[in-house]
């Protein structure tokens, strides 16, 4: 498909607010003889920055009585390592971040995982703008006048958001109004598209003196490129199949394996698979680190793009040698945490205020409860100096589910929840410094970014002009918009 770039729109965003004390996702915390070197995303694929609202126009959200208008297009991603993502957004009321962090995760990762309408959802983007770009086309047959871009773009999303948030929301321009409609009726379920690329399991962990693994490569591309750490040679580590060969490149389906040599002291290393492919379309997009509570996409189209996956390994001459990783389960309402362990002793350890036990070559998962919108740092410790921390915020619903429970629940939450040991950490280093859609509500959201400003002890405060951003975890502040999309600076109304 072909990306258009809009000219310059006028934007104004505010820059992030970092909380020292907050741990990325998945930070390693401190590291004995058995503890791992990091904490891979348990997600492959593509990540990206959010840049803004490229294409769309206007549409009017109605809620409780009130009429408040948004922009409603397409937005543009920068993948890192290169490439361009297009997307559409879900859940309206949420709010988007500046420049927000977005990896590619499986829609029972984001607000999307209990919508019976998501495979809908991923119909109308295979069956609109962009992927149809013959407007005439695409006007015809929703009985529409005449479509532009900008149009195309709102009706689109504007049919999107009837079925992620059960919106009441219809686009301005008539014509963008029919093909919403038309989209809306003529929608069918679609099943969710394979990740990119990624690697199974993220994290492994056996004795010294042999091969650690498997590491099995999942792909739609022909061929990846497999690399090790940096540090792998320094300790003798190499990459091999399952035949034990040296390996350099994987396709689906292949096994990788650490040959660790004997008496190499306890540590850690990793690999990496990459790629350049079309992320499918289809697939959702969530906040990061502290975006994480920036409004979630849904991809609609995608250039040549970097794809990428890691995973570690770590070893031991006996004892036990555990492995963790930890990824968000909204149908369960919490965080898995899955540890394996590849020692010859059982492993002990305290996760969630409670003592469990692997035993040799075993593995388990446990789910941590965690609120809704709820920072969380959970933290998993065990003998010989092992400890790891897994922090973000759980962001498994759209605002306006949110907004149905109590005033109590809403309060602004200014501290993670702690679970399984360890010091509390300072709130999510990003404040909601989004558009709401109501004016009055930014003086109060920005206070409580100052305040964490004090608390986390650094802060970067930066204003420029700039259009509208719709993202799931960085602040962005356009215009009068409710999800972070803004008017046109050209006067649309």
């Amino acid at each position: 498909m072909t990306f258009v770039r809009r000219r310059a729109i006028v934007r104004r965003a505010v820059a992030a607010v970092a909380s020292a004390g907050l741990l990325a996702a998945g930070a390693l915390v401190g590291a004995g003889p058995a503890a791992a070197a990091g904490a891979p995303s348990p997600h492959g694929g593509a990540t990206a920055t959010l840049h803004g609202l490229e294409i769309y126009d206007q549409a009017v959200v109605r809620k409780d009585g009130e009429s408040r208008k948004t922009g409603a297009g397409l937005f543009e991603m920068g993948v890192q390592g290169g490439g361009t993502l297009q997307s559409y957004c879900v859940d309206v009321d949420n709010p988007t971040q500046e420049q927000a962090r977005y990896q590619e995760v499986p829609s029972s990762a984001s607000s999307l995982h209990a919508n019976k309408d998501a495979g809908k959802i991923r119909w109308i983007l295979r069956h609109s703008y962009p992927q149809v770009n013959d407007l005439q086309s695409l006007a015809k047959s929703s009985g529409a006048k005449r479509l532009t871009p900008d149009t195309a773009a709102a009706g689109t999303q504007v049919a999107i958001w009837r079925y992620s948030d059960d919106a009441e929301v219809e686009a301005l321009d008539p014509d963008a109004e029919k093909l919403a409609d038309h989209l809306e009726k003529a929608a069918r379920n679609v099943s969710e598209p394979r990740a990119s690329l990624s690697l199974e399991p993220a994290e492994v962990s056996g004795k010294a003196g042999g091969r650690i693994g498997p590491v099995t490569v999942r792909t739609s591309e022909p061929s990846v490129a497999v690399a090790p750490a940096a540090d792998a040679a320094t300790s003798g580590v190499h990459l091999v199949g399952k035949d034990g060969k040296p390996v350099d490149t994987a396709r689906n389906g292949t096994e990788l394996y650490f040959d660790v040599p004997e008496d190499t002291d306890p540590g850690s290393t990793s690999l990496t698979v990459q790629t350049s492919a079309k992320v499918p379309v289809g697939r959702t997009f969530a906040g990061v680190g502290e975006h994480a509570k920036s409004q979630t996409q849904i991809l609609a189209g995608s250039s040549s793009s970097t794809v990428s996956a890691t995973a570690t390994a770590n070893w031991a001459d006996g004892g036990a040698i555990p492995a963790a990783t930890a990824q968000k389960n909204c149908a369960k309402g919490g965080v898995d945490v899955t540890v394996t362990n590849g020692g010859d002793e059982p492993f002990a350890f305290r996760l969630s205020g409670e003592k469990h036990e692997i035993p040799v070559g075993g593995k388990d998962t446990i789910t941590v409860p965690v609120e809704e919108d709820q920072p969380y740092r959970i933290a998993i410790s065990g003998p010989h100096g092992f400890e790891k921390t897994f922090s973000g915020v759980l962001d498994c619903a759209t605002a306006s589910a949110v907004s149905t429970q109590d005033e109590a629940d809403m309060a602004p939450q200014t501290q993670p929840a702690t679970v399984g040991g360890g010091e509390g950490a300072t709130a999510d280093g990003s404040a909601d410094l989004a558009e709401t859609g109501a004016s009055s509500s930014t003086p109060w959201i920005i206070g409580i970014a100052i305040g964490l400003v004090v608390v986390g002890g650094v802060a970067v405060l930066a204003v420029r002009r700039r259009g509208p951003e719709t993202a799931e975890g960085t602040p962005s502040t356009e215009g009068d918009a409710s999800t972070g999309s803004a008017e046109k600076a050209d006067g649309k109304e």
